[in-house]
């Protein structure tokens, strides 16, 4: 791995930035530009803990940075507060997909909480109309500056209220119209996904594809829920898998390792992670590991056959990119291109579309990549 005079970092002399991408776990408001946030915040009377961009990164860093995924949601107050207008949402959606574009993204699922943007007034429909609005947008920019790009929303429900089968309802209603699945988000521990299998069993009804966040604040237990209980057809972070597997020899690079009965069920029913490895280290998801990228059990689970993807989960807050963390992690476990391409391969198999479309984006990156 190199980086050019541009900055790009390259692998077997390919741009990283240059190859076709899928992102399936990446948050809307964890994804709001810093200069977005102050000029929106200067406009709205929000008050803002640095007045110039570099400082307030320098801010949500420090925040985020804590081991602690409580913690790490602290900063989403600040970004939430910036989006509770029409226009706001919007302008932010809108440049979220310039910015995946500018990635090299070709597929994109932008997740976020409808319930949490009403403050100023906004209904349901009304803000999932305006984050659809600025989508489009976005994606004719990207699409006349020759970076074919499209994005569907994944519309959450915070676990820890009481609005789940409300928002399922909601997104239900805008199949075909933008949104592609539903997830919940938020504190993991504590608020399993058996407290909304009201909202999962209508769901199921409706055949409506649905990810949850499990595997990152809570363990095994979380998991299991989210697949009995929510019929989660990805699992949103998943990390903590690994936690029902038991290394029995570990020797050079030949490792032999117990599957649980959760483990096996995940690796052989092939559902795919959503892992995001910057931010499950900033969360502490990964902590039983190790503190550093090189502890992850990311390529554990790779090696053990596993349907890992890559993610940036939120790119302000950890100040990373798609393309970042797949160099963090060539640097970390020595992959090359054909690793790259399988867990592009991986993440255009687990999109919520339908499988032509999902065959159309394997060819895409296969061409990418072979180029």
């Amino acid at each position: 791995m190199t980086i050019d005079q541009n900055g790009d970092v390259r692998v077997q002399g390919v741009s990283l930035r240059g190859l076709p991408k899928v992102s399936l776990h990446d948050h809307l408001d964890g994804g709001v530009r810093p200069e977005t946030i102050l000029e929106l915040a200067d406009a709205h009377g929000v008050s803002a803990p640095a007045s110039d961009a570099p400082a307030l990164r320098r801010w949500i860093g420090a925040q985020s940075d804590s081991g602690s995924l409580p913690k790490y949601l602290e900063t989403f107050s600040l970004t939430t507060a910036v989006m509770q207008t029409a226009d706001g949402l919007a302008r932010v959606a809108r440049e979220f997909v310039a910015d995946l574009a500018a990635d090299g993204v070709i597929y994109g699922e932008v997740r976020w909480a409808p319930e949490q943007h009403l403050v100023g007034g906004l209904s349901l429909t009304e803000a999932v109309d305006a984050v659809q609005r600025g989508i489009e947008e976005g994606e004719d920019e990207a699409d006349a500056a020759g970076r074919s790009i499209r994005v569907g929303q994944i519309l959450s429900a915070m676990r820890q209220a009481d609005r789940t089968r409300e928002i399922a309802e909601l997104a239900v209603a805008y199949r075909g119209r933008g949104v592609v699945g539903f997830d919940i988000a938020g504190p993991e521990d504590g608020f399993p996904p058996a407290a909304h299998r009201e909202a999962f069993d209508y769901l199921a009804g409706e055949f409506f594809p649905v990810t949850v966040h499990a595997g990152e604040g809570a363990g095994p237990a979380s998991i299991r829920s989210g697949l009995i209980d929510g019929r989660a057809l990805r699992l949103g972070h998943g990390v903590r898998i690994a936690e029902d597997l038991q290394i029995i020899d570990h020797e050079g690079d030949e490792v032999q390792v117990q599957f649980g009965d959760l483990a096996r069920w995940v690796r052989d029913r092939e559902i795919p992670l959503e892992l995001s490895p910057s931010s499950n280290l900033q969360t502490g998801a990964s902590a039983l590991w190790g503190d550093d990228l090189a502890d992850h059990p990311f390529d554990l689970l790779y090696q053990l056959g596993f349907a890992v993807t890559v993610n940036t989960d939120n790119r302000t807050m950890s100040g990373t990119s798609l393309t970042r963390e797949l160099a963090l992690l060539v640097d970390a476990f020595g992959y090359d291109l054909e690793d790259l391409e399988t867990f592009q391969f991986n993440a255009a198999s687990a999109a919520f579309l339908p499988v032509e479309e999902r065959e159309e984006l394997v060819e895409i990156i296969a061409e990418g990549f072979e180029r």
